[in-house]
């Protein structure tokens, strides 16, 4: 997967403590080191996190093929938890699957450091044009 220019600042992503490991063709892979602020209060990896990286993820994937006047926003979201989790690494890997003129169809797979599968994720996403002052 070869690289996209570098992203824009995304305060979101660095206030949960994701790193973008890889960008570019339609794929993205996210990684997060889990700390005691991403568990729910059971001890668990809180789903929220899980769905964020997954979000984070497709909106990278789709912006790295996106001419530069478009932009992407999420319109909705599916989720499926396989198993709990409870430390150390957290991989997101996204791809687009399917993209039209105005909206995209994505996928992401999460896994914990040793590959286990943990959640996946499909979502649809519209695809717009940037306002004129953002361009």
């Amino acid at each position: 997967m070869s690289e996209a220019p570098a992203p824009v600042a995304h305060p979101f992503a660095d206030l949960l403590g994701f790193t973008v490991v890889s960008r570019g063709e339609g794929r993205s892979r996210l990684a997060l080191a889990i700390r005691p602020e991403h568990f729910n209060p059971h001890g668990l990896v809180h789903g929220a996190v899980l769905y964020a990286l997954a979000d984070t993820g497709m909106g990278g994937a789709l912006s790295s093929v996106l001419a530069a006047d478009e932009l992407c926003t999420t319109i909705e979201i599916k989720i499926g938890y396989f198993r709990p989790w409870r430390s150390g690494e957290l991989a997101c890997d996204t791809r687009v699957v399917h993209q039209g003129r105005t909206t995209a169809a994505l996928q992401s797979d999460l896994y914990d450091g040793t590959g286990r599968h943990l959640a996946q994720a499909s979502g649809t996403f519209a695809i717009l044009k940037r306002p004129p002052a953002a361009r």
